[in-house]
């Protein structure tokens, strides 16, 4: 660990681990506050990987850039040295995040998803505001704090939309938006879909494109034939699928925005 975020932060045990370093509690010396810490390791990014090396920068500077806000993680100090970065963020209870939830809970009555979706859309209100694309919106990437309120995180993929639109194949399959797989230029309509997606899973309990492989997956969202099963929506109101259908729409143009979203009937008027 850093010698300087000793200074500050009596660290403790891990919470979380991912795939360039790993995420501990800490306390504060001067306040006694909680927090976490996630620890990259620079040396497990290749070397002349530029994506990589992106992303690892991206997250401090898009985060000090959309924070503060309610429902997004917030970073409060960043510490470098030869071999490592630490950001230390809002802590949030261990496993708490929203694909556990599915996992343990799901699915859930319209009442908690749209609890649930509104913060999200919210999150995203604000950041598409900043012209910030989150890109890789999925429900391990929304964590709860201690008040159950959502708190929107992992913004290593996000990028911001300056003059031009976007470009490259971002994203996790089954949230990724077809005009991203289809190698178009895509801006921040591309969160909405994602987050329509995972509207779809807390309510059914599975995903709306669905195949064995990544490339099965990319190909039915491609196609984006939208369904809801009997099995699984009998009991759905025709407001949450009206709402699913303009945020799960290939047509970019016809699309919601997320401050649609949130002026949708289902959203102001509780269904």
């Amino acid at each position: 660990m850093t010698e300087v975020l000793k200074k500050s932060y009596d660290v403790c045990e891990e919470i979380g681990r991912g795939r360039f370093g790993v995420v501990f509690r800490c306390v504060s010396l001067i306040s006694g506050e909680s927090f976490a810490v996630k620890s990259i390791d620079k040396r497990r990014i290749s070397a002349g990987d530029s994506l990589d090396s992106q992303c690892l920068y991206n997250e401090p500077k898009i985060l000090n850039l959309v924070s503060p806000h309610p429902n997004i993680l917030r970073l409060h100090n960043l510490y470098e040295d030869d071999f490592h970065l630490h950001m230390v963020l809002d802590l949030c209870p261990p496993s708490k995040d929203l694909y556990n939830l599915i996992v343990n809970d799901g699915p859930f009555p319209e009442a908690r998803a749209r609890l649930i979706v509104t913060q999200l859309v919210n999150a995203l209100v604000h950041i598409h505001g900043l012209g910030v694309v989150h890109r890789d919106i999925k429900p391990e990437n929304v964590l709860f704090d201690s008040r159950n309120s959502v708190n929107l995180t992992d913004f290593g993929s996000a990028d911001v939309v300056a003059k031009e639109p976007l470009r490259g194949v971002v994203g996790t399959p089954y949230y990724v938006a077809p005009e991203i797989l289809a190698g178009r230029e895509y801006g921040e309509k591309v969160d909405v879909w994602s987050c329509g997606v995972v509207l779809y899973i807390m309510l059914a309990g599975f995903p709306p494109f669905d195949g064995e492989t990544a490339v099965e997956i990319f190909e039915a969202v491609l196609r984006g034939n939208l369904r809801f099963p009997v099995r699984a929506f009998q009991w759905v109101s025709p407001g949450v699928k009206d709402l699913l259908r303009k945020m799960l729409c290939k047509d970019v143009s016809r699309r919601l925005s997320a401050e649609q979203v949130l002026r949708h009937p289902w959203i102001t008027g509780g269904g």
